[in-house]
């Protein structure tokens, strides 16, 4: 891999981040996902940044690379909600967004969906400001995906588990990505799932870099908001 690239994960103190490249390891963590950026380019360029969060929101109907991620990581697919469609995200409260999806996609929003409101939007805002097309290239990404690629099936255990974090930590550390010591301000603000979560977001990031990375689906789709809705992988 040549240059830098950033893996995002939303976690409990806002946003937390690896990055890779540059010969080591680097974690940051911040309130939003600009600061992160600007705290990671603070010490070094990015090429890209790789989010765990939905890019492109749909109109109406579902988003294929939702669908198509639940079909690749098998039992792992509850993992990845279905992204609500563009005016849900305007909604008060879980019970109008839900009447709002079910009129536009034929179901309701998920509470985990809906819960994520806000960052959904922050990274919408964020992402159409920035350009997807500008450097750094902003991608989305999704942990499960990316860990059933690293691995070549899909994972079976669940990463809140004690074996599936050991499992994933060991997939990260056979690529090279390694969790040890110290990581500050970040570890004490995101769980250790975030920080597994984060640092396959960056493996993702490399493998756009390099040009190795493919989207699902492809090419990705457009909606309203121009924005190329894929999860890479």
């Amino acid at each position: 891999m040549t240059g830098r690239v950033l893996g995002v994960d939303a976690c409990r103190g806002g946003w937390v981040g690896v990055a890779l490249g540059g010969g080591a390891t680097a974690a940051y963590v911040a309130r939003t996902v600009a600061g992160l950026v600007a705290a990671a380019e603070a010490d070094g360029d990015l090429a890209v940044v790789a989010i765990d969060i939905p890019i492109g929101l749909p109109d109406t109907g579902r988003r294929a690379a939702d669908v198509e991620a639940r079909r690749l990581i098998g039992p792992r697919r509850h993992s990845v909600f279905l992204t609500p469609v563009r005016a849900a995200l305007t909604m008060p409260d879980h019970a109008s967004a839900s009447g709002t999806n079910r009129a536009l996609a034929g179901d309701g929003v998920s509470a985990q969906a809906f819960a994520l409101k806000k960052r959904i939007l922050e990274v919408d805002t964020w992402a159409r400001s920035s350009g997807t097309d500008a450097v750094p290239r902003v991608v989305e990404v999704h942990p499960e995906v990316s860990f059933a690629r690293l691995a070549g099936r899909p994972l079976a255990t669940a990463k809140q588990t004690w074996a599936g974090a050991e499992q994933r930590r060991a997939l990260l550390a056979r690529a090279g990505i390694r969790l040890d010591g110290d990581l500050g301000a970040a570890e004490a603000a995101a769980g250790a799932v975030n920080m597994l979560d984060a640092a396959v977001a960056a493996w993702s990031a490399g493998r756009v870099a390099v040009g190795d990375a493919t989207p699902i689906p492809d090419p990705p789709e457009r909606f309203s908001d121009t924005l190329p809705a894929a999860i890479w992988v």
